[in-house]
């Protein structure tokens, strides 16, 4: 497959930052987040209210300094010679000629939703989009994750190609989960987006785990009234 770069969106929007959540956009008139926060909610919901609301900052995991320096890498590596282009040339050229890009970012104003794609392989007959993770396990929360960058492409191109999710082990060729992005999970995956939405508008309360593994390993368990 073709390495394409993509730099340049033809889009625009207005964008700010809410003014009391950190890391909430309002994109368009509307709260957006970022997909990240699907693989946080499905680990802790109250995890959320105390990073992003009660702003508790804590120091980064040895893993997620680890997984952020191999990101790095393979992102250099890309980077050095796939080929600058455009998001939308990049779409219609797959039509006819596969290629893969990293770090393509989607964004769906109408869902309230934003990320990046660590890879994604555009082929004339399907589209798959793959997030890296460490280990072999499919959580629900990492599958939730890569379904919610799904139904951001599907909503920012109208795609009507088949539209795969994959979790890859990091730093290896290995998908270990794919899955057809079907109207049934598309109905799923909005349910849960609707949910984190109700989180920070005020309408549903944050759940914490019930979980006492989750709490042991939880950054902010000094910080939380519910550890276990």
């Amino acid at each position: 497959m073709l390495e394409k770069n993509i730099i340049e969106y033809s889009k625009e929007y207005e964008i700010k930052d809410h003014p009391n959540i950190k890391g909430l956009q309002i994109i368009e008139g509307k709260n957006n987040f970022p997909i990240s926060w699907l693989n946080k909610q499905g680990y802790c919901e109250y995890q959320l209210y105390l990073e992003h609301i009660k702003n508790i900052k804590t120091q980064s995991t040895p893993e997620m300094t680890h997984g952020i320096s191999i990101h790095k890498q393979l992102e250099d590596i890309f980077k050095k010679d796939a080929i600058p282009t455009t998001f939308e040339e990049a779409i219609e050229s797959s039509k006819i000629e596969a290629s893969m890009s990293r770090e393509c970012f989607v964004v769906s104003p109408n869902y309230g939703i934003r990320g990046f794609i660590d890879e994604i392989w555009m082929k004339p007959n399907e589209i798959v989009i793959i997030d890296d993770k460490p280990g072999r396990t499919p959580y629900n929360s990492t599958m939730n994750q890569v379904r919610a960058y799904c139904l951001a492409y599907k909503d920012m191109t109208n795609d009507k190609r088949i539209i795969k999710a994959a979790l890859r082990e990091r730093g290896t060729d290995n998908l270990f989960w794919t899955e057809i992005f079907t109207p049934n999970i598309e109905k799923e995956i909005k349910f849960t987006i609707n949910r984190i939405h109700g989180l920070f508008d005020g309408t549903k309360p944050f759940i914490p785990t019930k979980n006492p593994r989750k709490c042991h390993s939880c950054r902010f368990k000094h910080d939380c009234e519910y550890a276990q």
